[in-house]
């Protein structure tokens, strides 16, 4: 069985916002696989389903992004899986560009507070996870501030087939090698119109 959880913050203050990158495909993963994820257990809203063959738990941690590592420690525990195999993590990351992907097998939290609780309450950096690209904060621009910020209308056209790649990414870690997708989908964003 795997987890696959998608980080952000609860509340419609903050939906649609950079730091809901994770809430946004989460929701998509849900939709393309009729997953409901409605139900509230491990502080989270969560739903069970099927995806490539795996049983999954699709979980939108609610504690807020400061706290997520508790959501996911309670639903590892519960279901006794291995986050080292079983966990795939989604969610925003300001050093790459908007709309780039970029996915991993282990890492530090690179300052992301969602990252840091779950290695804290897991005990390892050792999990999947699936970066989804926001972009740098502007010179001068509070973190906090952009990172809760919303997008515009132009990122956000381009951030829905973010949204879209990071669910069918996060798809294929149920399916295959994680090797395999990090080759496929770890290169860099190409702009249409090159020649």
């Amino acid at each position: 069985m795997y987890i696959i959880a998608g980080l952000g913050n609860p509340g419609s203050k903050y939906a649609h916002t950079r730091h809901n990158a994770g809430f946004e495909s989460i929701e998509r993963l849900a939709d393309k696989y009729r997953i409901d994820i409605s139900t509230k257990k491990f502080q989270a809203l969560c739903g069970s389903g099927v995806i490539e063959g795996q049983k999954v738990l699709l979980l939108k941690p609610q504690t807020y992004m400061n706290l997520s590592g508790e959501s996911l420690r309670a639903a590892c525990d519960f279901y006794k899986i291995d986050p080292e195999e079983e966990l795939i993590v989604l969610y925003d990351d300001i050093s790459l560009e908007p709309g780039q992907l970029r996915i991993r097998k282990k890492g530090s939290a690179g300052g992301h507070n969602g990252i840091k609780s779950i290695i804290q309450h897991l005990g390892t950096q050792v999990f999947k996870r699936v970066k989804i690209g926001v972009g740098e904060k502007p010179a001068g621009y509070d973190l906090a501030d952009y990172v809760l910020g919303h997008f515009s209308k132009d990122e956000w056209e381009e951030m829905a087939g973010a949204f879209e790649r990071a669910a069918v990414a996060a798809a294929r870690l149920v399916a295959e090698d994680a090797e395999h997708v990090m080759n496929e989908f770890n290169t860099r964003k190409v702009k249409e119109n090159n020649s």
